[in-house]
């Protein structure tokens, strides 16, 4: 009885330290932005076009589930969950730890992809925790998850609207010039996600912060 239990013992902590490894290669990647036709190719939406853009390159496509539209796909033994909430902006949160919960992802393989007014059109701040910064949907996540510690991906779009006019601003559609440009920052996104489950969060602020 014995010599079973210690073999019981000793094959079961082998499978729990593998499950844990495979665990840490698990990323849940979420884009931020507002369900519906209405909000399509708005800078507020910038997360949800940046997951589509990476799903599209990838060939996962994205189906209705829980909260949100999931795709996933692998790279280099990697698996990327791409979540684009469906309880709009204001309440992404409830998403995010839904989905943290369902597939055992830990604190540090989420990456937020989300709008930011402070930065120019296109630019490229990856940061390891922050405040909110104004912006509704990380105030959302932050009160769910009842910390500011977990790694952001803010793509620039710019300020350029007139006193009052912030929310006409980040739920309108980019313009021309921004529409021309979007393709080549689109990509550049697509690397950096990569880059946040292979080579590490330090090493893709290294690489792509000011790119």
């Amino acid at each position: 009885m014995q010599i079973f239990e210690f073999i019981k013992k000793l094959f079961g902590s082998k499978k729990e330290k593998e499950t844990t490894e495979e665990l840490m290669k698990k990323f849940l990647i979420v884009g931020l932005g507002n369900i519906g036709a209405t909000y399509d190719d708005t800078r507020h939406n910038i997360g949800f076009k940046i997951l589509d853009e990476i799903a599209s390159k990838e060939n996962a496509a994205f189906e209705s589930q829980k909260l949100g539209s999931i795709a996933k796909f692998r790279f280099k033994g990697r698996t990327f969950i791409l979540l684009k909430p469906s309880t709009y902006m204001n309440l992404s949160g409830k998403a995010v730890k839904y989905w943290m919960t369902k597939e055992n992802i830990p604190l540090e393989n989420v990456l937020i992809i989300c709008d930011d007014l402070n930065l120019n059109f296109g630019a490229i701040r990856v940061k390891a925790k922050g405040s909110d910064g104004g912006h509704n949907g990380l105030k959302d996540i932050n009160a769910v998850l009842q910390t500011q510690k977990y790694a952001r991906f803010r793509f620039g779009v710019g300020d350029e609207f007139s006193k009052g006019r912030q929310v006409d601003y980040v739920l309108g559609k980019w313009n021309e010039d921004e529409f021309k440009l979007l393709p080549e920052r689109l990509e550049k996104a697509h690397e950096l996600v990569k880059s946040f489950g292979t080579a590490g969060l330090n090493n893709t602020m290294n690489s792509f912060n000011g790119t």
